[in-house]
């Protein structure tokens, strides 16, 4: 059953390896609400995040829709991977089916960066979206058109196992963040070459650590920006495919 675009009011979630972030969403993607916060709960396994999720919106407004980002390859609503969670507990589950039994609406779960794609581009040409956080994520839209979501940062990089690994928070952790940057450049480098994009947006927590100058280009983006794409998910379903034809049109078309 389809809602008026004027009455969506839509949950927008994103779940992050450290937090788990909320807000309410009108259909033009502006937040009804600051949007808030909970830690990312240890284990990670789907139980303890649809808890944490509970306890997050629990005083939230009424809402209609609700817009998952998650960081790992999910399709249809189902979780595929998640290796910066608890990959075997969420393997196969059905995180979209879950949510709408649980919280009584129905919803859509995408790849985080993925949402944060359809929440900060322009819409015109190949535009690259990248997640620097606990792991590295990537989207790829066109036209503002969200692409079939590649997994890039399971790529292999020199001998480090996957980008996840070489610019993930654990390389911080261990390098520091001036050997970071360096491989930040690098990494840059490798992006243009491969993807040959219009625009690259750079979002994530830790995207304000980047200390070299970036391409015309290039842009950094807030997660605030990046929870609006949970509108987007929407959208396309609510709104009417083509306009309206004009007066007369229907007589020319029928000729």
């Amino acid at each position: 059953m389809k809602t008026n675009p004027e009455t969506l009011k839509i949950l927008s979630i994103d779940i992050g390896g450290s937090h788990i972030k909320g807000t309410i969403l009108n259909q033009a993607g502006e937040l009804q609400r600051p949007y808030e916060k909970v830690p990312t709960p240890l284990p990670a396994n789907p139980e303890n995040i649809v808890n944490s999720i509970k306890t997050l919106v629990k005083d939230f407004p009424d809402f209609n829709r609700i817009s998952v980002g998650f960081p790992g390859y999910v399709r249809d609503g189902v979780v595929k991977t998640a290796p910066n969670l608890d990959n075997d507990a969420w393997k196969d589950f059905d995180f979209a089916k879950k949510l709408e039994e649980v919280l009584g609406h129905p919803a859509r779960v995408v790849n985080d960066a993925d949402m944060q794609g359809l929440g900060v581009v322009k819409g015109k040409g190949l535009e690259l979206v990248i997640t620097l956080g606990t792991g590295f994520g990537t989207a790829l839209l066109y036209n503002g058109n969200l692409l079939p979501h590649l997994e890039f940062s399971h790529q292999p990089v020199g001998k480090v196992k996957s980008y996840d690994k070489y610019i993930g928070e654990v390389a911080i952790e261990k390098e520091g963040y001036k050997k970071w940057n360096r491989r930040m450049q690098k990494v840059f480098v490798v992006l243009k070459t491969v993807f040959n994009y219009d625009y690259l947006y750079i979002g994530g927590g830790n995207s304000d650590k980047l200390t070299f100058k970036l391409d015309k280009n290039m842009k950094v983006v807030s997660n605030a920006d990046g929870i609006k794409g949970g509108a987007r998910l929407w959208l396309q379903d609510e709104l009417p495919k083509t306009p309206p034809a004009k007066k007369g049109e229907e007589a020319k078309a029928a000729k």
